[in-house]
């Protein structure tokens, strides 16, 4: 058994092309490119069970090569892959199903019949590989570049395959990170949370991409940096994940979704106050800032006008083709393996960083509650979009950690303010006027949000 520590990015065949001739490869390229012709039939039984347990079975033939391979449940995190792989070099491309037993095989598949198994698609492409290597401070780092080009294929359904793999062979994680936000920089690569494997199952059975990632599991003794920190990769995470879907089928919800995700770490980042000094957080938020400068007004517009929501799958793909999504997933992505945000705070922010949820996030809310002064936009509510992100502020921490607060009515009231919120966004008119006015009663008399203010 051996771990697999990768990151895979999808790409363009131009930026393929590219990255072939990228200097910073060429520089560190210790054993020149290697090209190998991969076919690779993936097996499963016709309920999915592998699937469903995380877990990918693989004939590979490479060369006169026929290896078998099993890669079961890893961790993935924004784009960063880290799980147990096992190989068995095979006289001839048969499954050998006495391989699969002992440590290898998952408890919750203990009683499959293996007979059941059978081919479910292909994963056939181009591989050129090389040994990229280079000093990094006193440690060596070795990483295995991968340029594949080829198609998956599941009965009548075919896709590309079009990416870059990098996989680490010596040295620390971050260093994955470090080459590609550097290759990034000038080349649209896209952090793709999606295997092989996975894109396989997706073209055999549509439904089958899971988005959702598990939840963080934040609890009251939580300390806000390690809630922070969690909440933000799952964010980042999801993100990722809803771009793929995205541009795989262009359905507008997920753009939707893709638009809350990044306004809620946005929100995330500037509720911290002193655990997250300004300056430490200053390079995400321009960017966030820039991401929903552009992408929130085309999706409040398409709310209602359905060629806005027609047009935007083609919209959204030139928005892949630029660097800039790329590069903010990977720096991202780079920053928070960094815990970057505690680096430089003061003795005072170092406290509230360690502080628990039960303790800090009551002050937060409370805080906010009180400065929101919905009172005001009962009266003026032409002002409330003035207030949208101290109510951003809000709706994130109770989105995804309202759990550790011991008030009643808590889901009543997120639900509420996401209300409140809407009409914030919506172009004023007589109505949406009369609307926010009764929105921000129907908040006020909530009996959490009265609580709120006595915190």
């Amino acid at each position: 058994m051996q771990k697999e520590t990768e990151i895979k990015l999808r790409v363009s065949r131009e930026t393929l092309a590219a990255l072939r001739e990228h200097p910073l490869l060429k520089k560190r390229n210790k054993s020149g490119w290697e090209r190998r012709e991969l076919m690779n039939q993936y097996f499963d039984t016709h309920e999915r069970d592998l699937a469903q347990a995380k877990v990918a079975l693989r004939l590979r033939k490479d060369g006169e090569e026929v290896i078998q391979t099993l890669k079961t449940r890893g961790q993935s995190i924004a784009g960063l892959s880290v799980r147990n792989e096992y190989d068995w070099n095979l006289p001839k491309a048969k499954l050998d199903l006495k391989k699969l037993d002992g440590e290898c095989w998952p408890e919750e598949l203990a009683e499959l019949d293996k007979k059941t198994l059978k081919p479910i698609f292909t994963t056939d492409f181009v591989r050129e590989r090389a040994e990229i290597a280079w000093g990094r401070g006193k440690t060596k780092v070795v990483i295995e570049a991968a340029l594949d080009l080829g198609h998956v294929v599941a009965g009548k359904q075919k896709e590309e395959i079009c990416e870059l793999e990098l996989e680490l062979r010596e040295g620390e994680p971050a260093a994955l990170l470090e080459l590609a936000a550097e290759l990034a920089e000038k080349l649209a690569l896209m952090p793709c949370d999606i295997s092989k494997a996975e894109r396989g199952y997706r073209l055999y059975d549509a439904h089958s991409y899971s988005l959702s990632l598990p939840a963080p599991q934040i609890t009251a003794e939580t300390p806000l940096d390690e809630a922070f920190a969690e909440l933000s990769w799952h964010l980042l995470g999801s993100s990722q994940r809803l771009a793929e879907q995205y541009r795989f089928n262009g359905h507008w919800r997920l753009l939707q979704d893709w638009v809350e995700n990044l306004a809620e770490m946005r929100a995330l980042i500037s509720s911290l106050g002193q655990a997250a000094p300004r300056q430490s957080t200053h390079d995400l938020r321009i960017a966030l800032d820039a991401l929903l400068e552009d992408w929130r007004p085309l999706v409040q517009a398409g709310l209602e006008d359905e060629d806005v929501r027609k047009a935007a799958p083609e919209q959204f793909l030139e928005e892949l083709e630029d660097p800039r999504w790329g590069l903010f997933s990977l720096t991202t992505s780079r920053w928070l393996l960094a815990r970057t945000w505690a680096a430089d705070r003061n003795t005072r922010g170092n406290r509230q960083g360690a502080a628990q949820l039960s303790s800090w996030l009551p002050r937060l809310l409370g805080e906010e509650a009180t400065s929101l002064q919905l009172q005001r936009y009962q009266q003026q509510p032409e002002d409330l979009a003035e207030q949208l992100p101290r109510i951003e502020r809000i709706q994130v921490w109770l989105h995804h950690a309202r759990n550790v607060l011991e008030i009643p009515e808590m889901d009543r009231l997120y639900g509420e303010l996401n209300k409140l919120a809407q009409l914030a966004n919506e172009s004023i008119t007589d109505e949406v006027l009369e609307a926010r006015k009764q929105q921000a009663i129907a908040v006020y008399q909530n009996r959490a949000w009265k609580m709120l203010l006595r915190l």
